[in-house]
């Protein structure tokens, strides 16, 4: 058995400038549930996690913090807190210069049903599917600029 064994990859973490607007964007246009939030008072930010879930979320402490960190496919939304009153956002998002960090990632049933759920919602697209050579993949942007690539996983065949 590998060292490795058990290892899994549990979440990546994006900063927002204005939480209200992100939690609203990964609820309510990418379906994902917060299934943890923690306020660090102390030095002003606050930690959103969420996740696609399928049945409940564990409310009682010491179960929420193990599913929350022991199952895959969570993103964590950092809010420093003052940020939402600025008037532009204080992030990178990783594509302008200098490049960085590049996108998450979220597969869909129906792709094309869910690039015109986009549209109807208003969503800004960075790459729609008739742009370009890749007409299997699509772009939105949250809030902030961050890049979310659209999939759908039987069009993956390369």
């Amino acid at each position: 058995m590998s060292e490795t064994a058990g290892y899994r990859f549990n979440h990546t973490m994006l900063r927002v400038k204005d939480p209200k607007a992100s939690l609203e964007f990964y609820q309510e246009v990418l379906g994902m549930t917060q299934i943890r939030r923690l306020d660090f008072e102390e030095w002003k930010f606050s930690l959103y996690f969420l996740a696609h879930i399928t049945g409940e979320v564990p409310s009682e402490e010491e179960e929420n913090a193990k599913y929350t960190f022991g199952r895959e496919g969570v993103l964590e939304l950092t809010h420093n807190w003052g940020t939402e009153e600025l008037k532009e956002t204080p992030y990178h998002d990783g594509n302008s210069e200098p490049q960085g960090f590049g996108h998450i990632c979220i597969s869909v049933p129906d792709i094309h049903k869910a690039c015109e759920r986009f549209d109807r919602l208003g969503v800004t697209f960075k790459k729609r599917l008739e742009d370009g050579n890749m007409n299997n993949i699509a772009f939105i942007k949250d809030p902030d600029g961050y890049w979310i690539e659209i999939v759908q996983p039987d069009f993956m065949k390369r």
